[in-house]
């Protein structure tokens, strides 16, 4: 069941939850009530569309620096736009152990909000599509829902076309 999270009553806060709150972002904590096993799902289950979930998703360059990409809705990263993008010929996932050391958080939990240090974030172009969407919320199992326009403020990142428009859906990562 979704509850508004403000300083006065913070039940379940996690780390995204407060780092929104010091930023004065408003924001909703979904918290499921089973296991996520799809975005179709966690989309279902907050009451939003596909399109508007957003995956974090952690990658390392060839110098071993690390970058977030944030991509909404079921389609892939497509490698060649990203690596034209950030002009490099070889780029990685990171490995479960690399997102929680650089993150600091759970593969599957991953926000661009709370973090331990400050990384690159890229953002695709159809993030924009969507006025409220939803992010990671630190923990597993849920999922912070706000307006693109504040993510997009606060976070100010590099806008691009990064997902591959005719791939299919996948799970969750």
């Amino acid at each position: 069941m979704p509850f508004a999270c403000t300083p006065a009553r913070r039940p379940g806060a996690t780390p995204v939850t407060r780092a929104l709150e010091a930023l004065g972002i408003p924001h909703t904590l979904h918290i499921h009530e089973r296991p996520l096993r799809s975005l179709e799902q966690a989309a279902e289950e907050r009451g939003l569309e596909p399109s508007q979930i957003v995956r974090t998703l952690l990658f390392r360059l060839e110098d071993r620096s690390f970058l977030i990409v944030l991509a909404n809705g079921p389609g892939k990263i497509s490698w060649p736009l990203l690596r034209r993008h950030l002009g490099v010929a070889r780029l990685t996932t990171a490995t479960p152990d690399e997102v929680r050391q650089v993150t600091g958080y759970e593969p599957g939990a991953v926000s661009p909000f709370g973090l331990p240090s400050t990384l690159r974030i890229l953002a695709d172009r159809g993030l924009l599509a969507q006025d409220m969407i939803s992010i990671g919320a630190g923990v597993r199992n849920a999922g912070v829902i706000l307006q693109r326009d504040d993510l997009v403020r606060a976070l100010q990142p590099e806008i691009g076309d990064f997902v591959d428009k005719a791939q299919g859906h996948q799970v969750m990562e």
